[in-house]
């Protein structure tokens, strides 16, 4: 790399979601020089797309709901969902340092946080599990007059309508939601107050900048920089050309998934997964630079799945919503091309998407593929049709398909009516009886927390008879959040060769690691969770390296 122009900081930090902007707050706190850079033109990643929620058991504001965890409770419900494949020392890694990231954060930096109450677990009835809340929290409104000239920097959400609430403000986020007064909506909009994903972006971008560390956009890595076995810094391509970039103490890779990249996909991933609802940006480059640096791999096949509906490109400008509340409302049910209803419609996203990977072994295809979301008039009238958390439509749109009657929409779907008819009528009957004996929809806290905001805790929250036209149909894909596989790490967030050593110099963190959840997801916020956790112990190690002492 003779002749190219050459910068040296002490840790180099690939991408500004949670995971990269925590690494680099933490690094600098602990004495080091550091640079950050983003492949994008904004910075945030699908942090700012996000709910912005994190979840991190046994944190210290979980006493403020009434709530009590600890170490124990949070590591038995973690390794009950294990199915022998999570590495219980990062599971450790986690729990430990979970709630010290959270007070290391609060003390050092603009980000601050609540506990949500009453948000339960996505798998309460789990040992270890809480149906009553608080291991999730969240920012408040974030003014984004505060960042000066980057106010404008955030990648904007396509996916959350009114980017100023928060998750707490919608039905996705509270027991009876209380959306702020048309006076205080005015007036966090006159100033530009975010919430959700936005106001976690903004409060982590405004530590950096508080601190001097101003990313640079438009920046990409291509190439680990590898002298005698260490990983010494990295190739990047800006907008004036390629650029070394050396990195006395460490690379920290936090660069996101590989979701948007089609060969990487069917390279790893356990099934189909077609409409991924991330930043586009997430194409793998942080993992093909680790593997081309000898790394281990772990968890390839899993990603943080999630339904997702298809929308034209005027509903929304990525032709694709996710599917979250909306499929766990009363007058609802989701049926495969047999006209038949196949998982609980109220399951967390992450264990729904397995139902999208279940074979048809002798006709050779995916049982669950396509789907749809069918609805009747009941659930209009009560709930609207809403595509976006926070949107409002009280019509549905012209391109959802509908029917008089099952039979007339079986027809539009190419579905076959006399089973829809059939499956409709059986719901009805377990709805009047009061329970789903085919799937135990409504058994759980989980699935009475996501339903109707005005019935949660009670199983009518989700259960509803289908028996008023017009019926509706809105059909659904196989999503994901993002991917979470990719190199292996220890539990100091250091990046493992194929023989399980260290890579020195080079640590991951988020998306772009091999997650510590293998294939489960603990509630809501479990992407953003660990992001945060192992991009503070990264940066914290990192900023170690090489440090007599340390």
């Amino acid at each position: 790399m003779a002749g190219l122009p050459k910068e040296e900081f002490d840790v180099v930090v690939l991408g500004t979601g949670a995971a990269g902007f925590t690494a680099a707050v933490v690094a600098h706190e602990f004495g080091a020089s550091v640079a950050i850079f983003e492949k994008a033109s904004l910075v945030g990643g699908t942090t700012a797309w996000s709910g912005g929620q994190v979840w991190i058991p046994n944190n210290p504001h979980m006493p403020e709901v009434g709530v009590h965890d600890s170490r124990e409770k949070a590591k038995t419900y973690i390794m009950s969902l294990s199915r022998d494949m999570l590495e219980e020392r990062l599971v450790d890694a986690y729990i430990d340092n979970g709630p010290d990231m959270v007070e290391f954060m609060e003390a050092k930096t603009p980000v601050q946080f609540y506990a949500v109450p009453e948000m339960p677990d996505y798998h309460p009835e789990f040992p270890g599990g809480s149906p009553e809340g608080g291991r999730t929290i969240e920012c408040p409104i974030f003014p984004f007059e505060e960042l000066g000239e980057w106010e404008d920097m955030v990648t904007p959400s396509p996916y959350f309508a009114d980017p100023h609430i928060t998750m707490s403000e919608t039905p996705l986020g509270k027991a009876v939601p209380k959306p702020p007064s048309p006076e205080e909506h005015a007036r966090r909009k006159a100033h530009n107050e975010r919430g959700c994903g936005q106001a976690l972006a903004g409060r982590l971008l405004k530590a950096c900048l508080d601190r001097g560390i101003y990313p640079r956009v438009l920046c990409a890595g291509r190439e680990l920089i590898i002298e005698n076995g260490e990983v010494v810094g990295v190739l990047m391509e800006t907008p004036k050309g390629s650029v070394e970039v050396r990195a006395r103490k460490g690379v920290i890779l936090a660069s996101g998934g590989f979701e948007h990249d089609k060969d990487l996909v069917r390279a790893f991933t356990r099934g189909p997964m077609t409409h991924p609802v991330s930043i586009e940006t997430s194409t793998g480059d942080g993992l093909r630079m680790a593997m081309k640096a000898g790394a281990m791999l772990s968890n390839m096949r899993e990603a943080w799945w999630i339904p997702t509906g298809v929308v034209p490109p005027e509903a929304n400008r990525m032709g694709k919503v996710l599917v979250n509340g909306q499929r766990t409302l009363p007058h609802s049910i989701m049926v495969n091309k047999r006209g038949r209803r196949f998982t609980n419609e109220a399951a967390n996203y992450n264990a729904f998407g397995a139902a999208f990977h279940v074979e048809n072994v002798s006709k050779f295809e995916y049982e669950n593929l396509p789907c749809w979301l069918i609805f009747d008039q009941q659930y209009v009238d009560t709930y609207g049709f809403r595509i976006s958390a926070g949107g409002n439509g009280s019509v549905v749109p012209d391109w959802i398909p509908r029917g008089e009657t099952p039979q007339e929409l079986a027809a539009k779907l190419g579905v076959d009516g006399e089973e829809l008819v059939r499956t409709i009528a059986r719901w009805n009957d377990n709805v009047a009886e009061g329970h789903d004996p085919d799937f135990g929809r409504g058994d759980s806290a989980f699935d009475c927390w996501w339903g109707d905001p005005y019935r949660k805790g009670r199983r009518d929250a989700t259960l509803g008879t289908l028996e008023r036209g017009p019926y509706y149909a809105f059909e659904i894909k196989s999503g994901c959040l993002g991917t979470k596989g990719g190199p292996r790490v220890d539990p100091n967030a250091c990046v493992l060769n194929v023989d399980g050593d260290p890579i020195p110099g080079l640590y991951a963190a988020g998306n772009v690691m091999g997650s510590p959840f293998g294939m489960t997801y603990g509630g809501p916020g479990g992407t953003l969770g660990p992001a945060m956790v192992f991009g503070f112990i990264a940066g914290r190690h990192a900023a170690g390296r090489n440090t007599p002492g340390a």
